[in-house]
């Protein structure tokens, strides 16, 4: 969702907004349930779906020949993800194509769909910017803030979060979701219990995978090294 981490990684006047350090997780009435019961999940974050053109808001457009390419230039390190019992990802088209190419077979969940952008969707953050700039500005500034008619920041990390903890948790289970490099983002701000500003710091790159390890409520993040170890929880 939004711009590339690369791209914007502050709020108007180049200051970082001064938000609540409060994620969906401090929301009164989560329960965590299965406590104990382990279980690893492997972002894989889509190819990109093109390397020439402006990355958009809520894209969902293919992946390109460029994308394909890429596909299968790492597919030799990522197919042996295919061995993880349960296997996702996100209804976009390019999400979908990576999950396929991989061997995956993967499994489409609608909660794993990019944030809902309004009536941004399709355009790039300068596009954006240059039709409604106080509505972007506010946006950057305030992750509780919707001025798209979408979803905002604090409902988009939510979702994501929500879909990580109603796994099911079998003990050392593996599992595998294959997502646009945003949700990843979400995913990534969800399990630290970062401040939801913390969105705008982290880059995804297309292909990159990131593991989390634990049960609901309870998550760590998890570094493997340079490859792929799908078949240890």
């Amino acid at each position: 969702m939004g711009a590339p981490a690369d791209a914007v990684v502050t709020g108007p006047a180049g200051a970082v907004a001064d938000v609540p350090s409060v994620t969906p997780l401090d929301r009164p009435g989560r329960a965590v349930e299965h406590r104990g019961m382990h279980v690893r999940v492997t972002f894989i974050a889509a190819a990109r779906c093109s390397s020439l053109l402006a990355e958009r808001f809520d894209d969902d457009r293919p992946l390109d020949q460029a994308g394909w390419d890429e596909v299968q230039l790492v597919a030799p390190a990522l197919i042996p993800y295919a061995a993880a019992e349960l296997r996702y990802c996100s209804p976009a088209p390019r999400s979908r194509a990576t999950g396929d190419a991989l061997g995956l077979g993967p499994l489409v969940q609608l909660a794993l769909r990019d944030c809902d952008m309004g009536r941004w969707r399709g355009l790039t953050l300068g596009e954006a910017m240059a039709r409604e700039p106080a509505a972007v500005d506010a946006w950057l500034a305030d992750p509780r803030t919707a001025p798209h008619g979408g979803e905002s920041l604090l409902t988009f990390v939510g979702r994501v979060g929500e879909w990580l903890d109603t796994r099911p948790a079998d003990d050392g289970g593996r599992i595998v979701a294959v997502a646009e490099p945003s949700v990843v983002r979400a995913a990534l701000v969800y399990v630290l219990r970062a401040p939801l500003a913390t969105y705008w710091n982290i880059d995804v790159r297309p292909l990159s995978t990131t593991a989390v390890t634990g049960w609901a409520g309870r998550w760590n993040l998890r570094f493997d090294g340079a490859f792929p170890q799908p078949l240890r929880p």
